[in-house]
């Protein structure tokens, strides 16, 4: 079941948002997606090693999926090293990569830690495919469009990340260590990607003065409030549409395109 979208920019956004528990409820019922998430669900409280996850192909494809890496399904060596060092030591691998989904996988599963693995803790299954199923959905949704599936991305990611109550610094941190996330912001504030360059205390210093310009606001605990990660979103769904131009659902752009042909 292909996710239904027939508007782009922020008026597709506003269809996709208040058709979305249906939409991903339909997605999650395909045969496909039914197959492999009770298979994870039968087998996972087994798993008590990092060698028997990364093993076992259709495990490994839910469990990174859940959190937008499915890319590294072939690298299994450097993801049972993830997993192996954990995430209690400072120098572990997931804390030194710049990118803070690997920490938040391996934090998921708890290996290489004092303590046994969370895969057969009571609900694990459960909140893994959550992830995986509203994960799946949104890369379905990117396969369509693209500023859709960052809209999507960061409507989930800023829920899960206000959550957590860390100190301003260290979300913002996450924020720019999250790709797609990331992204978002950059569109929304005006930022250029080349920023990215730029020593990571200044980074976040110009991420806060473009927030507090753009939004009013600097803290990210602004968007544990729904309507103002809307505001992000709008901001950033209008500005992307700006930017690719007009598309066929633009008022009059049959009379723009046979214009150009003339050009």
């Amino acid at each position: 079941m292909q996710p239904l979208l027939p508007l782009g920019g922020y008026a597709g956004w506003r269809f996709l948002s208040q058709s979305l528990p249906a939409q991903v409820d339909r997605f999650a019922a395909s045969p496909v997606e039914a197959r492999e998430t009770a298979y994870f669900r039968d087998t996972i409280a087994s798993v008590t090693t990092p060698e028997a996850l990364v093993s076992d192909y259709r495990l490994l494809r839910v469990a990174l999926g859940a959190y937008g890496l499915q890319q590294d399904l072939p690298n299994r060596a450097f993801i049972r090293t993830l997993l192996e060092q954990g995430t209690t030591d400072s120098g572990a691998l997931a804390n030194r990569l710049a990118d803070k989904r690997y920490r938040n996988f391996a934090e998921a599963f708890g290996f290489g830690g004092p303590l046994p693995p969370k895969t057969g803790l009571p609900g694990f299954a459960d909140r893994m495919l959550a992830r995986f199923t509203r994960q799946s959905f949104e890369e379905a949704v990117g396969a369509q469009d693209e500023t859709m599936r960052l809209a999507l991305t960061a409507q989930r990611e800023l829920g899960e990340l206000t959550a957590r109550r860390t100190t301003d610094t260290t979300a913002w941190l996450s924020v720019l260590g999250t790709p797609p996330l990331r992204k978002v912001f950059e569109t929304a504030l005006g930022l250029p990607a080349s920023i990215g360059t730029l020593d990571i205390d200044r980074q976040v210093s110009a991420f806060r003065q473009a927030a507090e310009r753009s939004l009013g606001q600097s803290e990210i605990a602004q968007f544990a409030d729904p309507d103002r990660v809307e505001d992000l979103i709008r901001v950033f769904t209008l500005k992307s549409e700006a930017a690719s131009g007009p598309s066929p659902l633009t008022p009059g752009y049959a009379a723009l395109v046979l214009l150009g042909g003339a050009v």
